[in-house]
């Protein structure tokens, strides 16, 4: 049992250390992963509906 209280302890100690970002970084990180993600979606949807064309003109669909 001491072990985990040590290791929790250590834990504490470790995240003291470190350097959080502001509230205002965290929203601007948010918001530009939601963008990326967004633009992302978006080209492969592109992608997929293109190929998804191409192939059924291919193979003789509509």
């Amino acid at each position: 049992m001491t072990k985990a209280i040590d290791f929790l302890k250590e834990c504490m100690a470790e995240l003291k250390k470190s350097t959080w970002l502001s509230r205002k970084e965290v929203v601007q990180s948010t918001i530009l992963v939601a963008i990326v993600v967004a633009l992302t979606s978006a080209y492969v949807g592109l992608i997929d509906f293109g190929l998804t064309k191409v192939l059924g003109v291919v193979v003789g669909g509509r």
